[in-house]
């Protein structure tokens, strides 16, 4: 039989995984991992960036449930479950997000492109009307050409 009381009183012996330096370490590694995940989005992996991110975020929620929440100085049987819900967490969405960038954007066969409004005041690019318009300014261009040449001719 064993000799544990359950009316016991906890002792500090009992509970030296509460040192200051254990959460410390934990930060520490949790600010790295952060930065790392920064340091990622910036760089183009393509579909693999969300991957990536999940990948890291689950494993900063592992250390936060095994340290913060005391799951590593549990029963063993309590850490395993917590992380492999992580895990299959991750797996689940990784597989979601495959499926959801794999498939072809739907498309309704009804569906029209709404047609783009003209410019108020402007006519429709191509037609006749811009041709003239445009004639109309090299001719009024070569006027003003002409006459300041007479100008210049008076002048002398």
């Amino acid at each position: 039989m064993s000799n544990h009381d359950p009316n016991m009183a906890h002792t500090d012996a009992a509970h030296s995984h509460d040192d200051p330096s254990v959460y410390l370490k934990t930060l520490i590694l949790l600010l790295i991992l952060t930065v790392i995940t920064v340091g990622a989005s910036y760089i183009d992996f393509g579909s693999g960036n969300t991957a990536i991110a999940l990948f890291i975020a689950t494993i900063k929620a592992t250390l936060v449930a095994l340290f913060f929440m005391h799951l590593a100085h549990d029963k063993p049987i309590n850490a395993v479950i917590a992380i492999s819900g992580f895990i299959f967490l991750g797996i689940f969405l990784m597989f979601d997000l495959i499926d959801f960038n794999a498939r072809q954007p739907y498309i309704p066969f009804n569906y029209a492109p709404a047609a783009q409004a003209p410019m108020p005041g402007a006519s429709p690019a191509g037609t006749e009307a811009d041709e003239e318009k445009a004639k109309e300014k090299e001719r009024e261009k070569a006027a003003a050409a002409k006459q300041e040449e007479k100008k210049a001719e008076e002048k002398k």
